[in-house]
């Protein structure tokens, strides 16, 4: 088992119209034993900015601590918000410049730019990033979040459609995952604020 995989995640982002979702699991896990399922794995950073991090929860905690510092110290020179992409570029260079003992998580960044575009990346644990249209995926059970993404997702969705298709994606593709699902949370971002939703999913 890949260390990437001992506490288990599901993590989606996906672009709607002058919108952006991004939702994950609950569930906090020892392999097959569960140890918590209220783990927080997204995390708000602005107004129209969160970042979901998916991996070992040791790191989880550790590069969210240390994301916010930057961030922080960023607007405070600044004296101005961080965009998605400015954000996107701060977490490649701040995972990369760890390459040889490297914070085992695979991030995954949701946000709306000045002009409130959908923008979402996703990055491997050296800061390898790449930048999607549609929707990105992280954790334990990426094929199957793939195929139910790939299956329900469609341009242009506004914000209610794309929550009910990221609930359904993430429900879905956790249910044949034994190490993630136990409940879910849904983040809606558009230009107006932030909408979260929790989600009640299976718990065998």
């Amino acid at each position: 088992m890949s260390i990437l995989e001992y506490n288990g995640a599901a993590m989606i982002a996906m672009a709607g119209k002058n919108c952006v979702g991004i939702a994950s699991d609950r569930r906090l896990g020892m392999q097959a034993q569960t140890v918590s399922c209220n783990f927080q794995k997204v995390f708000p950073m602005g107004d129209k900015l969160h970042v979901g991090l998916a991996g070992l929860a040791s790191d989880v905690q550790t590069v969210h601590q240390l994301l916010e510092y930057r961030l922080n110290l960023y607007e405070l020179n600044e004296e101005r918000e961080m965009s998605p992409q400015v954000f996107s570029t701060l977490l490649s260079n701040v995972l990369y410049s760890k390459r040889f003992s490297p914070y085992f998580i695979e991030p995954i960044v949701a946000g709306l730019d000045k002009d409130n575009k959908p923008f979402l990346s996703g990055s491997d644990l050296i800061g390898a990033t790449v930048i999607a249209d549609d929707f990105v995926v992280a954790g334990t059970c990426t094929g199957n979040l793939h195929g139910m993404c790939e299956t329900l997702y469609k341009p242009d969705m506004g914000p209610d459609q794309l929550f009910e298709t990221l609930a359904q994606s993430l429900l879905a593709a956790t249910d044949r995952d034994a190490l993630s699902g136990w409940g879910g949370i849904v983040h809606i971002i558009t230009a107006e604020g932030i909408v979260t939703r929790e989600l009640k999913g299976r718990m065998d």
